[in-house]
């Protein structure tokens, strides 16, 4: 199997890139506030903001980048290995042969817990972080966000150039060695009209890019030509990248799992199930269960179900729910975060993964008391029980377009709410498998 990369960016260019080069990432957003890390560098460094050089903010900013996405991981690397020493109840649940009985035990987590997923490779995952600006008459501009700010940036550059710096930091989470290196290249661009200005920036592609202009969109008419690193302007320099994951020991085709089926259509790892135009992460598709249903997730799903206890009882009185996007399947109804594995996590890995960026909830926040599977056998799904750590507050929210809303919600209230089918025929079962915890937990 492929080692995996996992790219610490939403950019939908930089994936692009990856993708063209026979590598489809896990995004992990790292939502780092930019302006806070380059003051903070700033201000360490003794110097003013304004005197950064432009290749210097980029370096600092894919560092960033790259050491939150990584510091993400330790978290839930943590929370997982706390897991293990907890007590728990685990079943395996085959609906084809019916329920297996609940158990409370008194160790550590079993079979759920045994799989080290990617925290168990000896290489990699490699990490990507990556930040662009423009330079332009000795200003770094970034991304305009305005229409106003785009419009004023596109004329001035207009029959004029400017230069374009990329960061990038790439690491290996197995070993945690690292590499820094800058890319650039010299823009020049057309002399086009301020009508075509208006309507370029009517399109809303230049607010949200650097420099207010892309290479492989609709920019790219205005663009005369490039003196350097083409792939750099779009965020990610893959003739470095390669050299970076060369110097850390990595084979670059060891990184490629975009392959051929059968019919000769790109898939993960030549997976017909896993088709290109329909995964936007590794792991992504369908599979036809012998249950006669079709479950999302190649390798599998995982969710985690929050639980709130109340400081001096411990009497669970909470737990946080996600309403889920119109678009989704049963769309509008309550359920817990959570969703596909992602290629080689394991079922703690993705549904952490999934609860932080589907509702905000932070692995660090949160102790996985609990886990049980409902195993179909080519397809299983794994519900993480967890409560709020003490001392920690939890606040879920909406983070991507998958929710309309992520809130807590009154364990009372749930049963009046408009459930997703599966979460419902478990809620009561699982509700009584946490309140079994959290007296374990009062008498140890």
């Amino acid at each position: 199997m492929s080692i995996p990369v996992i790219l610490a960016s939403s950019s939908p260019s930089r994936r692009a890139l990856l993708l063209q080069a026979g590598i489809c990432p896990t995004i992990r957003v790292s939502r780092v506030d930019e302006d806070a890390v380059i003051r903070r560098f700033a201000a360490n460094a003794d110097m003013k903001v304004e005197d950064m050089p432009t290749e210097q903010r980029v370096m600092v900013l894919s560092r960033a980048k790259a050491h939150a996405v990584q510091a993400a991981y330790r978290e839930q690397e943590n929370t997982i290995n706390r897991a293990r020493r907890s007590t728990a109840i685990e079943e395996r649940v085959n609906p084809l042969i019916g329920r297996t009985t609940t158990e409370l035990l008194g160790g550590p987590l079993g079979t759920i817990a045994a799989n080290p997923g990617l925290a168990g490779l000896k290489k990699g995952p490699l990490l990507i972080g990556s930040d662009s600006m423009f330079e332009f008459d000795g200003v770094a501009y970034g991304k305009p966000h305005t229409a106003e700010k785009a419009f004023e940036r596109i004329a001035q550059m207009r029959g004029k150039s400017g230069t374009l710096w990329t960061g990038h930091t790439l690491i290996d989470l197995a070993s945690g060695r690292e590499l820094s290196e800058i890319s650039s290249a010299r823009v020049h661009f057309a002399d086009y009209s301020d009508e075509e200005i208006r309507a370029y920036v009517e399109t809303g592609e230049p607010l949200e890019v650097a420099g207010s202009f892309t290479l492989e969109g609709l920019g790219g008419a205005f663009i005369d030509s490039v003196s350097g690193d083409p792939h750099g302007i779009q965020g990610l320099s893959l003739p470095l990248v390669r050299q970076m994951a060369t110097r850390l020991g990595f084979f670059w085709p060891d990184l490629w799992n975009l392959k051929r089926d059968k019919r000769g259509r790109l898939a993960i790892n030549g997976d017909s199930r896993a088709l290109l135009k329909h995964v936007s992460q590794p792991g992504d598709g369908f599979i036809d269960c012998a249950c006669g249903h079709k479950h999302w997730g190649l390798h599998g799903a995982a969710g985690v179900l929050l639980f709130r206890r109340d400081t001096f009882t411990g009497e669970i009185t909470h737990v946080a729910l996600q309403r889920r996007a119109v678009w989704s399947i049963e769309g509008g109804t309550w359920g817990n975060p959570g969703g596909a594995l992602s290629t080689g996590e394991s079922p703690f890995e993705g549904g952490l993964r999934e609860a932080w960026e589907e509702a905000g909830i932070a692995p660090q926040d949160i102790d996985i008391v609990g886990a049980h599977t409902e195993d179909h056998g080519p397809w299983a799904y794994t519900t993480l029980l967890a409560f709020e750590r003490p001392g920690h507050s939890v606040k879920p929210h909406v983070t991507d377009n998958e929710s309309i809303d992520v809130v807590w919600k009154r364990v009372s209230d749930v049963e009046s709410l408009p459930l997703l089918s599966y979460f419902k025929a478990d809620w009561l079962d699982d509700l009584h498998r946490a309140r079994q915890i959290s007296r374990a937990m009062a008498t140890n």
